[in-house]
């Protein structure tokens, strides 16, 4: 299946392959965020000490405290921010989509005074006929740096849109 129909739009078709910034870098990263953040992941249990106690991480290869791998500093924002889905181009209530799965990869871990720059790209997109209708299958990339520059985090979410 060739055609795509309404579900491929003009705007994601421009978009392909550009890069989009989210905005300013996240707020610098403390202790506590991370603290937080880990005794959310492991609850009930308490989270390793890697995530939360300072003299013990600084014995570590890491040589203090670090995120889990899984930490969002842009998970609470101080201004309510631009969607997210801007090149969603979602522009018929006929049209729904759903999560098609995530592919991760972390690089370095975030520390405490981390700033995370954010950018995103539509990458590509696969159409075929499904029981329910046509399928669009859409890849978008996101990756995450340091203020060092150094790769935090590298992921492609599928998008699926029916």
């Amino acid at each position: 299946m060739n055609d795509v129909g309404p579900l491929l739009t003009p705007r994601m078709r421009e978009q392909r392959g550009r890069w989009t910034d989210w905005g300013p870098p996240s707020p610098a990263v403390s202790v506590s965020d991370i603290r937080r953040w880990a005794i959310a992941v492991y609850w009930p249990h308490t989270p390793p000490r890697l995530y939360w106690d300072e003299e013990y991480a600084q014995t570590t290869r890491w040589g203090g405290v670090i995120a889990p791998a899984e930490f969002n500093p842009f998970a609470w924002p101080i201004e309510p921010q631009r969607s997210r889905r801007a090149l969603d181009g979602q522009t018929s209530p006929r049209v729904r989509r759903v999560n098609g799965g995530s592919r991760i990869r972390f690089g370095v871990p975030v520390r405490p005074g981390d700033r995370i720059t954010a950018r995103s790209q539509l990458v590509e997109w696969r159409a075929k006929r499904g029981r329910s209708g046509d399928l669009l299958f859409v890849d978008f990339r996101h990756q995450w740096r340091n203020q060092r520059g150094e790769d935090v985090r590298d992921a492609v979410h599928t998008l699926v849109y029916h």
